[in-house]
């Protein structure tokens, strides 16, 4: 398979294209800078510029996987980057998707990323693909991302919309941000802890967008997060041990807020999101549990 990737270089690419190129698939990545992509992946991937997403681009391809997106943890919410948050998703999803559509032979199916941040703050709720989107900032951002997605299939692509929890993995990530507090004996749950934590393992990530590359019956909105998800407090107590530091001590919700502005939404709240669409098509985790996740991520 011949497979364009948006988005090659970020964290959750940079495995995908690896993990592409091991099972024998050839890879096009599209990169603001092709140069850096073709030094960062590995041997065998072919860099080109985003530019070069047009019908022509994509005419020698069978799949794309769109993964591109400023990373919302990256700094504080202002005007500027919450329009850089919406229109890095948006805007992207909305090329490749016009591309797709006037290719004379496109692509067969789009994996386009999203995230749990589709569903907003919703409590104890069990939260499925059904569920319809919530009203704050990064909903609005999700449902604009996917309603782009959503048109490849009005053009004969199949189309699946990857909604992605807390990625934990090695060198990068949400992750990499949590482990300094808990190193300097400081680390704790945020306020009282019981937001539900929808986290996923980057392996899992990776096999879960495979998956969707070669199951014709996957379509739509696909939740990618662990079948077990756990209450803030308890993801908290399990990073401690790993890290063989205390866990003890909160941190206020009124100070985070302070401190992140809107951003801090994203870990006071939460959603008890569960992958019933992957689970439903046979997918097998690979980190199912989080302690797991955490020993083979630190």
């Amino acid at each position: 398979m011949r497979v364009g990737v948006v988005g090659a270089t970020g964290f959750v690419g940079r495995s995908l294209v690896a993990a592409l190129i091991a099972r024998g698939d050839e890879v096009v990545a599209f990169s603001r800078d092709p140069a850096r992509a073709r030094r960062t992946l590995p041997a065998g991937a072919d860099a080109r510029a985003l530019e070069a997403i047009t019908p022509e681009g994509l005419a020698d391809l069978d799949a794309m996987v769109n993964l591109a997106g400023e990373p919302v943890g990256a700094k504080r919410w202002d005007d500027a980057f919450r329009e850089a948050i919406r229109e890095s998703r948006v805007r992207t999803t909305r090329r490749v998707v016009d591309a797709i559509a006037g290719a004379t032979s496109p692509p067969r199916v789009l994996v386009n990323a999203s995230a749990v941040g589709f569903y907003g703050p919703r409590g104890d709720e069990e939260v499925t693909e059904a569920a319809p989107p919530g009203d704050d900032f990064l909903a609005g951002v999700c449902r604009d991302w996917e309603r782009e997605a959503e048109r490849a299939g009005a053009v004969g692509a199949r189309e699946v919309r990857l909604r992605i929890g807390v990625v934990l993995g090695d060198g990068g990530g949400s992750l990499e941000r949590m482990l300094l507090p808990f190193k300097l004996f400081v680390g704790g749950p945020v306020g009282d802890g019981r937001q539900w934590f929808p986290w996923v393992h980057l392996a899992d990530v990776v096999g879960a967008t495979l998956w969707a590359l070669d199951h014709d019956d996957l379509r739509g909105p696909v939740n990618v997060t662990a079948p077990e998800p756990v209450r803030f407090r308890d993801f908290a107590e399990a990073l401690g041990r790993r890290l063989h530091r205390p866990s003890w001590l909160p941190v206020p919700a009124f100070a985070l807020r302070l401190a992140l502005g809107q951003m801090a939404e994203v870990v006071v709240t939460g959603q008890r999101a569960v992958p019933a669409a992957l689970l439903a098509s046979g997918y097998a985790f690979k980190f199912p549990r989080v302690a797991e996740a955490l020993a083979a991520a630190v």
